[in-house]
């Protein structure tokens, strides 16, 4: 599907850059950490919103949102995302994170429980100290912004991707061309913004909305354990895990991943 042009509205001191697609009630989708909006998997979007109005953005610092001086902190992405739905005139809506947009996603739902409808966290974590980390050498590698984008691309497949699930298909058929560009000052920021998290283990079983979360068995990024501990702590959360799956659960299975949100929302 081509990508429309991006809309741009004021949010606090940025502008933040967004798209809707589909019709219907709104689903907010919340990205992961110096990841822009063209990132999200085409036909996702596309069987989401032949159920939903979806929304998905940039946040601050991020692809063709801008940034400021102000520090970056998950709370002040979470106010964004809020600010973003009062421009939209949207007052409550249904929210999915992926990966450090789950934590943005779950600061949502704790402080604005009128505005979060069904909640669906992916591939994320509590974090704080009760977050179970990624393996320090793989962590370099995620971080490591050096040589071409050829080069950079080789380096996060097998990341996002278990090495069985490599041997027998080619990543670039199921991942989208990505034309945004994220400034290494930004992603720097973003990246010690979501290490110094203080994260919400211990408010975890203050969050009213159903709650869906999403892992995959064999994601190498954020290790499936922290969403055992998200759905265990959120009351009546409901966990699904896809086998042989790795962070990039969303291209690995998307009809089946598109399949499992749209029946949890619209249950």
């Amino acid at each position: 599907m081509a990508l429309p042009p991006p809309e741009n509205c004021t949010v606090g001191d940025v502008t933040l850059a967004y798209r809707t697609y589909g019709s219907g009630y709104p689903l907010v989708l919340i990205n992961g950490l110096a990841s822009a909006m063209d990132t999200w998997n085409p036909p996702v979007i596309d069987a989401l919103a032949r159920h939903f109005r979806v929304i998905v953005f940039d946040n601050r610092g991020t692809g063709y949102s801008g940034a400021s001086g102000v520090p970056f902190s998950i709370p002040l992405f979470m106010q964004d995302t809020a600010g973003l739905m009062e421009h939209l005139g949207i007052a409550r809506a249904h929210v999915l994170g992926f990966s450090m947009g789950t934590c943005i996603a779950q600061e949502l739902a704790l402080t604005f429980p009128e505005k979060t409808g069904r909640l669906v966290l992916v591939s994320g974590d509590c974090g704080g100290s009760e977050a179970v980390r990624i393996d320090p050498g793989i962590f370099s590698r995620l971080i490591d912004k050096s040589g071409t984008v050829e080069e950079i691309v080789n380096r996060m497949f097998p990341l996002l991707f278990p090495q069985a699930w490599l041997t027998t298909h080619d990543p670039f058929r199921y991942c989208p061309p990505v034309e945004e560009i994220t400034s290494d000052e930004n992603a720097a920021r973003q990246l010690a913004t979501f290490l110094s998290w203080p994260g919400t283990f211990t408010r975890l079983e203050n969050i009213r909305s159903q709650t869906l979360v999403i892992t995959g068995d064999a994601d190498a990024v954020v290790p499936h354990e922290n969403s055992r501990l998200l759905a265990g702590k959120i009351p009546g959360a409901e966990l699904v895990v896809f086998p042989g799956a790795g962070h990039g659960v969303m291209y690995q299975c998307p009809d089946r991943f598109s399949e499992t949100v749209i029946r949890f929302l619209e249950r």
